[in-house]
């Protein structure tokens, strides 16, 4: 379930609505005025990669064998 944000046509107000499905009709409703006049507007998302996920954490050691990274000089 998508939450989308909106910008009143009317006062300039940005606020969000909670989508449940994507053929579901969308009532749009300005908390600040009350006007049902909404553009959405592009926002951005934010996503958090777990430790498990192949990243590189803080905590873990990696080293390879002297004789792998070849000669000195």
């Amino acid at each position: 379930m998508p939450i989308y944000e909106y910008i009143c046509q009317d006062c300039g107000e940005k606020y969000e609505k909670l989508v449940r499905s994507l053929k579901a009709k969308v009532e749009l409703t300005c908390p600040q005025c009350g006007s049902q006049h909404a553009k959405k507007v592009i926002s951005v998302f934010g996503a958090a990669i777990g430790a498990g996920s192949g990243a590189s954490s803080a905590g873990s050691k990696v080293s390879a064998p002297a004789a792998a990274c070849g000669p000195v000089g």
